[in-house]
């Protein structure tokens, strides 16, 4: 069979995959492949080979795609041929034949060069973002698949699809990470220009060209960016002034089809002192939620941390380390990094009682147990018979307002929260709001003993809950 009717089943399976999983996740692993060959092994078996950018893009491709491709291929030749990846920045067919002398071979050489455009010179690091905060080194689950399929696709056409994006979730759950992971990717590929900083950066840059009275300074610095990334935006909440410019800046950006990317630590509808106009431009875009990583995305991330910085650990220890810390990321490194200095200043293979002994203030930390405010409204909720927004909300029926005293009075002793954190997680409720129902339930439980045994059991359900994520 000519080596024709192998690339037009592999640009037929292409077509039929667009299809199938949709554009966002089809320009996010496939539009960088790139027929190059059929080949036929030694046991007879014909194969596909196609190119691919990178380690990270065909190890993604091979765990989450190649059942997929290979039925499609059989489905549309009639035939079982396998499907292989290398390598590949560009697809490199040879000549149709060999030159006939020196002279003609020459010929061939000199158009070669003159055609040939000179390699692009490799960007040098860009100032702002981290050279580690790559998609080669973020982890992705289930917890962030969704993520990172968008911020590939972005990758892929800046300006063109999820714009603007924006992440949210809890503290070390790599909002940051894969924020940059965006910017590194379109800098090192594109002349596109890349401007990353933190919400701080963006308000002191404001507030210093107000003083100088210079506002064109800042809005050309930020308006001519081809990609913008602010992270926290959180921090913006009652500062009216850098709102106003950061709507402007915006919509300035977004129609001149430039990339918007923003983080953000809880949903944006859940921003107090936001204007709803800028909330109403997030909706426009695409809205991401980074959830706790589950067990087992937990000893994915400690092996690929711990083969990043050359060492290995026993299974039995990375296993002991993903039950333990369920929190977020950020402490999952951490405490590898502790352990890998620990087995280098003592000279220590680590092993499961080592690990044990010397992480044991850490495993028994609170938010160990992945507690989180949104579990405890959560569970305590469905202990009831309600929902989060019953509690979060503001009906003041008898068996709402306790649940929701009661949730308060929870988070308040297991996560040590002050009474304007907890309003804040309450729907916006004011400190005292919340000092008054703590004090209602301490009341109770001095007055009815049977309480005390609803509250524990209430407890025993949260730490179940986080348990099983």
């Amino acid at each position: 069979m000519a080596d024709l009717d192998y690339e037009g089943f592999w640009n037929e399976a292409l077509v039929q995959l667009r299809n199938d999983l949709g554009e966002e996740e089809f320009c996010g692993w496939f539009s960088d492949m790139k027929y190059l060959r059929h080949k036929v092994s030694n046991a007879n078996e014909n194969s596909i080979v196609v190119g691919i950018p990178s380690i990270f893009h065909r190890d993604k491709v091979n765990s989450r795609y190649l059942n997929v491709i290979t039925s499609k291929i059989k489905e549309i030749s009639g035939q079982a041929i396998a499907f292989e990846m290398e390598i590949s920045s560009k697809t490199v067919k040879k000549p149709a034949s060999q030159p006939e002398n020196q002279e003609q071979s020459e010929q061939i050489n000199t158009k070669t060069t003159e055609k040939t455009p000179k390699p692009k010179e490799k960007r040098s690091q860009h100032s702002q973002m981290r050279d580690d905060y790559t998609f080669e080194r973020f982890v992705i689950g289930e917890n962030n698949n969704y993520a990172a399929n968008a911020a590939l696709a972005i990758c892929k056409n800046p300006g063109k699809v999820c714009n603007p994006f924006l992440i949210y979730g809890g503290v070390g759950l790599g909002k940051t990470h894969l924020m940059q992971a965006i910017g590194n990717s379109i800098h090192e590929n594109s002349d596109n220009h890349v401007i990353c900083v933190s919400s701080e950066r963006f308000l002191n840059d404001y507030i210093e060209c107000i003083g100088q009275n210079k506002m064109n300074t800042f809005r050309n610095k930020y308006r001519q960016a081809d990609v913008l990334l602010i992270d926290d935006i959180q921090f913006f909440t009652d500062k009216p002034g850098v709102q106003e410019e950061l709507f402007h800046t915006f919509n300035a950006l977004l129609d001149a089809k430039k990339q918007l990317v923003f983080t953000c630590d809880r949903p944006i509808e859940d921003l107090k002192k936001f204007e709803d106009r800028l909330i109403s431009r997030f909706g426009l875009g695409v809205k991401a939620d980074l959830q706790p990583p589950r067990y087992e995305e937990r000893c994915a991330i400690l092996k690929s941390v711990a083969q990043a910085r050359g060492v290995t650990f026993q299974d039995d220890v990375i296993d002991l380390m993903g039950k333990n810390i369920a929190s977020n990321v950020r402490d999952l490194v951490s405490a590898l990094v502790n352990l890998i200095a620990y087995a280098e200043l003592m000279n220590k293979t680590i092993t499961v009682e080592i690990a044990q002994k010397h992480l044991k203030n850490i495993f028994s930390a609170p938010r160990q147990a992945n507690l989180t405010m949104d579990n405890i409204i959560r569970v305590t909720a469905e202990y009831f018979g309600l929902t989060p927004n019953d509690l979060k909300g503001k009906k003041r029926s008898q068996n709402i307002v306790f649940a929701r005293q009661l949730a308060m009075y929870i988070g308040r002793e297991m996560m040590d929260y002050s009474t304007t954190m907890l309003g804040q997680d309450f729907g916006g409720r004011d400190h005292t709001t919340v000092m008054h129902s703590i004090d209602k339930i301490k009341g109770k439980l001095i007055t009815d003993p049977s309480l005390e045994s609803t509250l524990e059991g209430i407890k025993r359900a949260i730490k179940d809950f986080g348990a099983k994520y």
